[in-house]
Formats: C-alpha cells, sequence, structure tokens
C-alpha cells in the first residue's frame, strides 16, 4: 500500500457490506496549488484570471483548477507566467509527499462529496455488466455498438470505467444500455444489475474497473511527467513559450535526425539519411493513460538493418501491452509502414503516441488494443498516416 493510499484513510475506497468499493475521489485526478497561488497573486475568482488567458477556455481552466483534468506543461506555464509565480512547478502539488491526502486537499478547496451511495454502486455494477457482456460476445465491437445502439466509442468508455452516478446517464443511453444487456425495460434494469451481483456474476468484472490505486498511479505518473517536461524546456524562471521553443529547437538541431520530421515522415537531405540508418535518437516520455510523448532522450541506438529512412526509436515508457515487452523496452517505429495483424503498432493521438496491438475481427475491421490501460480502439477510419508500424523490439 503507498503512502497516499495510507494517508486517504476512509477517503481512499468508499465500502460498506455489500463490497462494492468506490473510489470517491475519482473526479479530482489532478491535485495542485493553482487555487491558492491565483489568491496570492489576486486573482479572487477564476473568472478574472481567465479573462487575461485567453488561449485557455474558461471551462478548462475551471477544470484545471479544479483538478478534474491535467494540464498540459505549457498551460501551466501560461498560468504561471500571468500569476507572476517564477518556479511554474510551484503550481504542482507534491503527491509523493508522505502528508498528502487528496481527500484533504478536496476538503481544503471546499469540494463537496454528497455520494449518493446508491446511485454510485449502481454505476459500477453497471460497468462490471458492460464488460462482462463484450467479454462473452467478441463480435460486441465498438463499431456494432456505435452502427447498432447508437452508443459511441467515448460512451461506451464511461459507462464501463463507473465515471458517472447511474442516476445522471439520459433516458436515451440507459435505453440503449438495456437493449445490449438483453433487458426490455430500462426501469427494471437497477433490480437486474443487483440480481446478477447477488449470483456472483459480476464479481470478477467489478474487479478490472479502475479505482482508487489506478486513479493515484496515474496521477504519480501525470505530475512527474509534468515536472520532468517542465525541467526540460526550462520553464523555471522563464514562463516563456519562446524558451520552451527555443530548447526544443537545439535539441532537434544536435539530433541526428530532427524528431519532428522522423514522426511526420519528411527527411532533410541525403547527410542526415545516412546518419539516421546508423544511430536514432530515443524518444519517449510518459504522460497519463498510457500516452507517449514523442520528447528526445539522451540515449541513442544504432538502427537494426532493414529500418526505413523516417524510423525512430521510441520507448515504451509502460508495459501497456503487458509483461512481454517491458516498459524499458525500445521499438523501431517505421511511419512509411502499416502495422499488420497480429503486429505492433503506434498511434499518433491528440497529446502524443500511443503503442497497440493490431488485430482484425472476421468482417475485416482492424482494432487496436492495449491492456494497460484497457484500450480497444476502431482503426478503419485513422489516416494511413497517423498509424505506423513496429518493425523491431530492443530489449535491455
Amino acid at each position: 500500500m503507498s503512502h497516499i493510499e495510507r494517508t486517504l484513510g476512509n477517503g481512499h475506497a468508499s465500502a460498506d457490506p455489500t463490497g462494492i468499493a468506490i473510489d470517491p475521489y475519482r473526479m479530482f485526478p489532478f491535485p495542485n496549488a493553482i487555487r491558492e497561488q491565483r489568491k496570492r497573486a489576486g486573482f479572487d475568482s477564476l473568472l478574472a484570471l481567465s479573462q487575461q488567458l485567453p488561449d485557455i477556455p474558461y471551462i478548462r481552466l475551471s477544470k484545471i483548477e479544479r483538478g478534474e483534468v491535467f494540464a498540459k506543461a505549457q498551460e501551466i506555464i501560461t498560468i504561471a507566467h500571468k500569476l507572476g509565480v517564477e518556479d511554474p512547478k510551484r503550481l504542482l502539488t507534491d503527491v509523493e509527499d508522505a502528508n498528502f491526502s487528496v481527500a484533504l486537499w478536496a476538503g481544503l478547496r471546499g469540494e463537496t462529496l454528497a455520494m449518493n451511495r446508491e446511485s454510485e454502486e449502481l454505476a459500477m455494477l453497471l460497468a462490471a455488466a458492460f464488460r462482462a457482456r463484450r467479454g462473452s460476445a467478441p463480435d460486441l465491437t465498438l463499431a456494432k455498438l456505435n452502427n447498432d445502439y447508437g452508443l459511441p466509442a467515448v460512451i461506451i468508455s464511461r459507462i464501463e470505467n463507473a465515471v458517472k452516478p447511474f442516476d445522471r446517464w439520459n433516458a436515451e443511453t440507459l435505453s440503449a444500455a438495456c437493449e445490449v444487456l438483453g433487458i426490455e425495460d430500462s426501469r427494471t434494469l437497477a433490480s437486474h444489475l443487483r440480481t446478477q451481483y447477488e449470483n456472483g456474476a459480476l464479481t470478477e468484472w467489478l474487479r478490472r474497473i479502475p479505482g482508487a490505486p489506478e486513479r493515484e498511479a496515474r496521477t504519480r505518473e501525470r505530475v512527474a511527467a509534468l515536472r520532468t517536461e517542465l525541467q526540460r524546456i526550462g520553464a523555471v524562471g522563464a514562463g516563456s513559450t519562446n524558451m520552451a521553443k527555443s530548447n526544443r529547437a537545439n535539441n532537434a538541431k544536435h539530433s541526428p535526425k530532427p524528431i519532428s520530421d522522423a514522426i511526420s515522415g519528411r527527411t532533410d537531405g541525403q547527410a542526415n539519411h545516412a546518419h539516421a540508418m546508423t544511430s536514432l535518437q530515443v524518444l519517449g516520455v510518459p504522460l497519463g493513460d498510457g500516452v507517449i510523448e514523442p520528447y528526445p532522450n539522451p540515449q541513442h541506438i544504432m538502427a537494426p538493418a532493414g529500418s526505413g529512412p523516417n524510423a525512430y526509436a521510441l520507448r515504451m515508457c509502460r508495459a501497456s501491452l503487458g509483461a512481454a515487452i517491458p516498459a524499458s523496452a525500445i521499438l523501431i517505429v517505421d511511419p512509411d509502414r502499416s502495422p499488420l495483424h497480429s503486429g505492433i503498432g503506434v498511434l499518433r493521438v491528440e497529446n502524443g503516441l500511443r503503442v497497440l496491438t493490431i488485430t482484425t475481427n472476421r468482417d475485416g475491421q482492424l482494432y487496436g488494443h492495449s491492456s494497460n490501460p484497457e484500450k480497444e480502439l476502431l482503426l478503419d477510419a485513422i489516416a494511413p498516416s497517423e498509424l505506423a508500424m513496429v518493425t523491431a523490439i530492443l530489449l535491455d
């Protein structure tokens, strides 16, 4: 048990005789010190600060300060600069401190947790029931759920991770859920879920729903990544976007091959091409949710024979595909080649890169999977330029 878990006390996971553990603080994955620094800077209201930050929408700024979403490094720098905070890392909370408690952090901000135990338990049971249903029906893909039941992948993810209390789902979503689960009337859904749980049909699936330990691990990972990135882009004492860009440009300048060019598939002439064929700079800084930022590390490796002219090296950062490929593994990624069935691919997402195993169903649809975190992504609609092939795996 981590010190974070120990300090949370009874707030770590709400439990009762039903045995259904609920993480009451799951809506606060990013505890931070922005509110305190805002008050010290004389901004009594968040709206007043937001009016000085046109690049960050008020709704997002509110979610960041409340700890509901993870901030990006540049957002932290921008906020710190406006607040007159010399070191942007002061906006981060030391979640590794033995005295840290997310319960205390939330309480000091007046974040009330008027938790409806019944609704929270039903959300967990619905999540387990969905996971069990999909686990027993391989053909019930995300594409089928979207096309046949009107449940897009983002809604499925929220249902299966119990993101919202049961009573906050609208009637349309609950009706579609009933159809998937084979229940005629949504009015009987709650009793159906309770019966399944009492019969033991959902016990194993409940264990697979991320809880407080997963939230805490993700928090530690993301806060550590933010600290590392802020340090690397020279944010201390600067609060300047130009400094961040300058540091990245200098790193790219001294690399065997420009990092952005390696990922996008561009080259800068025969000299760079020849160099890149023998030496590759290793990329990879872990972000949350299994995403990897393609930021350069000091390490260089020799490119394996047969590596394409635009190939790059990417550190796994975490064992997202299982123990067979450890976090220390380095992948050789070729953006000019498309991954094959049963192979491994790298998908470019909004925040960075995601490593996936590639499969196809009997209809020939292409899917990407990861086990940590658990993901199933339909890839047919992805532009070919966003999906690259892993051609080699190097183990330390």
